[in-house]
């Protein structure tokens, strides 16, 4: 083989040589160069910022493109522009389930999506077009689940999966298949928790989507800081609230003291009558 080429490149050269170019040749294919770098392929091989890549809504996202949380970002609210207005007129429905847990404060922790309704094995389609940013599994949370970045600035979380169908980075079409529907992680029973957010900080998707109808309610949503993030407050409460594990043995009076609350705040606290019972294991509220 390297006699052949050897033969092809003494005759071009020699073709080129007739016609006045056999010093072009010369320079561009038989003298080697001294600087052999190859920029593109150092590029290729950088993995610590993607060179070559566009990523959707790049501009609000300054160029971040990680897959390492659900949140990677941590810009406060406080930094997000006043308003913003979203295209999601290419919306699609991941699943035709009816909604069993909304958006909001739960009894331990603050929900961040909607719950919907479905069977072990059933299709999760992808909302908008975009590409997939992360794909993990949380044992004691979302269980298998995909975070896709949209070409409309949100991201939206797909969780409690069976299977994922799609790789990190794929593209992918809104509508497309992406995964199967499950129970895993921290789950009750079958659904697909899903939430929508922006630059990591979350949406109530029902303030987007009419779960009933499978639509958006209109065609560009306005995201304002009043609008879309009212439940901060609520937040902040959550974050202040501590509750205790009930042992063997433990009463009320036991738990207050403990704790440094009297046994009526605490029943207050947890709707109890000072007579009551402790089981072992129920986590009761201390502040």
């Amino acid at each position: 083989m390297f006699i052949s080429l050897k033969k092809h490149i003494t005759f071009l050269a020699f073709f080129l040589s007739t016609f006045g170019g056999y010093a072009q040749l010369n320079n561009f294919l038989l003298i080697p160069k001294k600087d052999t770098t190859n920029i593109y392929k150092e590029m290729l091989n950088d993995n610590s910022d993607d060179l070559m890549e566009n990523h959707p809504a790049d501009d609000i996202y300054n160029d971040m493109w990680t897959s390492d949380h659900v949140n990677p970002y941590k810009i406060p609210i406080d930094s997000l522009p006043d308003s913003v207005r979203i295209d999601v007129s290419n919306f699609f429905i991941p699943v035709r389930g009816g909604v069993t847990s909304v958006f909001g404060p739960r009894r331990y922790r603050f929900h961040y999506g909607i719950d919907l309704r479905l069977k072990v094995g059933d299709s999760v389609r992808c909302a908008f077009s975009g590409k997939i940013r992360l794909i993990n599994y949380e044992g004691r949370g979302y269980g298998n689940y995909i975070v896709v970045r949209h070409d409309n600035g949100l991201e939206t979380v797909y969780a409690h999966l069976s299977a994922v169908l799609v790789a990190l980075n794929q593209n992918v079409k809104g509508g497309e298949l992406i995964a199967f529907g499950g129970n895993t992680g921290h789950s009750t029973g079958p659904h697909l928790h899903f939430e929508t957010r922006y630059i990591g900080n979350a949406i109530n998707p029902a303030h987007i989507i009419n779960f009933n109808s499978g639509q958006v309610l209109a065609k560009t949503y306005l995201m304002t800081k009043k609008n879309a993030f009212y439940y901060q407050h609520e937040v902040k409460l959550f974050a202040s609230v501590k509750y205790y594990k009930v042992k063997k043995g433990d009463t009320l009076k036991k738990v207050a003291a403990r704790n440094g609350i009297s046994v009526k705040a605490l029943c207050k606290l947890n709707g109890l009558k000072t007579k009551a019972k402790l089981k072992k294991g129920t986590r009761i509220r201390i502040r």
